[in-house]
């Protein structure tokens, strides 16, 4: 649970805050629910990404500790 809330959480609200904002701004003409879900698709994407890519610290150090 401790990954999970480490940097893919914080990740995923910083994208869906900064993409609907810029969304909003620049494609006025998209509709909004249209325009709600992109911004939904970018953060659960970029969670997902961000979950994998910044692996879990515990394997390293037990891995570390044995040699």
């Amino acid at each position: 649970m401790k990954r999970l809330l480490l940097y893919p959480l914080p990740i995923a609200v910083i994208v869906y805050v900064m993409s609907a904002w810029w969304l909003n701004r620049n494609y006025t003409d998209i509709e909004s629910p249209t325009r709600t879900y992109i911004a939904i698709g970018a953060a659960i994407f970029s969670g997902i990404i961000s979950y994998f890519l910044f692996g879990d610290d515990s394997e390293k150090e037990e891995k570390h500790d044995k040699k």
